[in-house]
């Protein structure tokens, strides 16, 4: 046997194993991060009772709800308040960043509050029901409720698929070039074949866009490789600390500090050494840099100690930005969004037609 024919034995087969091991947790991978495209608006749509709130004279100020999360919760890495563009007929939403000490947790949880009268409407960890399905199924996405193993996992599976991807390439490469010009069809009558041609197809018309995804979402979770990550969640939150300037201030000196910025996320520390947070867009800006323009303040002193704008931040900035909006699909509108659902789709259908041709591979070698 000649050393190339060894060596595309050698792909085949490393292209089946990468395939055969992930599978399932590519399918569950695929499912729920089709889901996570439209998470806030399924969020919404299936919590309607709990976002609508009746409009009363005035709001509650920042730091009521602010001093009130933090009495309930004295132990926080931080607070984000994920909806400042609220109607005034929609509830507050919050993620508090927990940490209990343990490896096997992941530490989110979600808060929402009717800043009229700062009843909670819902609260609970990402990994219980009652927070809502949506925030279940996004912490499930990146470490499948199993805490720092988890998402270690999850980036393996990221390298594991480019793998698979660039076997694929390899075994399918002669073919490429007629399946993108449409001259090799499914054979939809032909049982026999039909799984052979899905897995062709699909594979080749969404490699790109998989390589993509799976190699943002691998990026995403690299931290899950830095023994420091490990060590600090095995350390419990210390207490809140209580030095903070006025939030409200704060949100005041910020939004004056960029005034055109659409703020889509405000981040509230309540450690030391962490600074006061707005980010969001500014007209003009690239979707692919996502809401990467920002403003961070001292909490001590309410001094600028940063203002960032996406279309001068350099190049290697731009290129961590853009990771996530890549991964997520939010750099287009509605096309795009829906395009990134139907992708989200292949790894789970790719999974099962390789499968089917290793049994039916595996069956003609009994029967020889």
């Amino acid at each position: 046997m000649s050393i190339k024919n060894r060596l595309l034995r050698w792909v085949f087969r490393m292209h089946g194993v990468t395939g055969l091991i992930t599978g399932i947790f590519l399918i569950l991978l695929g499912l729920s991060g089709s889901a996570l495209v439209f998470m806030e608006e399924l969020d919404h749509y299936t919590n309607k009772h709990l976002f609508q709130v009746k409009e009363t004279a005035a709001k509650m100020s920042l730091d009521t709800i602010y001093h009130r999360i933090t009495a309930q919760y004295p132990r926080l890495s931080g607070i984000a308040w994920l909806n400042p563009q609220a109607a005034p007929t929609e509830a507050y939403n919050y993620r508090l960043y927990l940490n209990d000490g343990k490896i096997h947790t992941y530490d989110l949880a979600v808060l929402t509050i009717d800043p009229y009268t700062g009843r909670i409407i819902r609260e609970g960890r990402y990994d219980q029901w009652q927070s809502g399905f949506m925030q279940w199924l996004f912490q499930f996405h990146f470490s499948f409720h199993f805490g720092m193993p988890g998402t270690l996992l999850t980036a393996v599976l990221g390298i594991t698929m480019l793998i698979s991807i660039l076997t694929g390439v390899l075994i399918y490469r002669k073919q490429v070039w007629k399946v993108l010009c449409f001259k090799k069809p499914i054979r939809w009558h032909n049982r026999r074949m039909l799984s052979s041609d899905l897995h062709r197809i699909v594979g080749i018309w969404s490699l790109l866009f998989n390589a993509v995804i799976f190699f943002t979402g691998f990026w995403l979770n690299l931290f899950a490789f830095d023994s420091s990550a490990w060590h600090s969640k095995m350390q419990v939150n210390p207490p809140n600390r209580a030095d903070v300037l006025s939030i409200d201030s704060l949100y005041k000196k910020a939004s004056h500090a960029l005034p055109q910025l659409k703020v889509h996320s405000v981040y509230m520390p309540t450690q030391p050494g962490r600074g006061f947070a707005i980010r969001g867009s500014l007209p003009g800006d690239n979707p692919f840099f996502g809401q990467a323009s920002s403003v961070t303040l001292d909490v001590k002193s309410g001094a600028v100690e940063a203002i960032k704008e996406s279309d001068k931040l350099d190049f290697s900035e731009k290129l961590r930005t853009l990771v996530l909006p890549l991964h997520a699909g939010s750099f287009g509108g509605l096309p795009v969004r829906i395009l990134y659902v139907f992708i989200g789709l292949t790894p789970g259908l790719l999974s099962i037609t390789g499968f089917l041709l290793y049994l039916k591979r595996t069956n003609k070698q009994r029967k020889s």
